[in-house]
C-alpha cells in the first residue's frame, strides 16, 4: 500500500502554569527555541520565553487512504504528549497539515 508524507504544524497555547512548570519550561527554554524547530517523525517542540504559546512540528507517515483529518489529529496527540514531557498541559490547538506530494516547487530562470 502506497504511503504518504505530510509536514504537519500544530499551534498551541500552554494551560494555565504554576511557577514550578514555569521554572521547568524556562530552564530548558534554550533548547525549545525556534532556530531548533525542524520537521521529525518524532517532532519538536518550540516556544518562546513569554511562555503563551508553543508550536510543534512533525512529520507523519500515513497510508495513501487516510484522510487528512487523522493525520492532524494523531499529529495533534503528539504535540500534545510532548508538552506534557515538557511538564505543562496544552490548548486551543490548531493545525496546518500539508501534503508533501502536492507541493511545488518553482524554480528560478524557468
Amino acid at each position: 500500500m502506497p504511503r504518504k508524507n505530510y509536514q504537519v504544524i500544530v499551534y498551541g497555547k500552554f494551560a494555565p502554569l504554576d511557577d514550578d512548570q514555569r521554572a521547568r519550561l524556562l530552564a530548558v527554554a534554550d533548547e525549545h527555541d525556534l532556530f531548533h524547530s525542524k520537521f521529525t517523525e518524532e517532532g519538536t517542540v518550540t516556544y518562546e520565553r513569554s511562555l503563551l504559546t508553543f508550536t510543534f512540528r512533525c512529520v507523519m507517515k500515513a497510508d495513501a487512504e487516510d484522510k487528512t483529518e487523522a493525520v492532524v489529529a494523531d499529529a495533534e496527540k503528539m504535540a500534545t504528549g510532548a508538552v506534557r514531557d515538557l511538564g505543562a498541559d496544552v490548548r486551543d490547538l490548531r493545525s496546518v497539515c500539508t501534503d508533501l506530494e502536492t507541493i511545488k516547487i518553482k524554480r528560478r530562470g524557468r
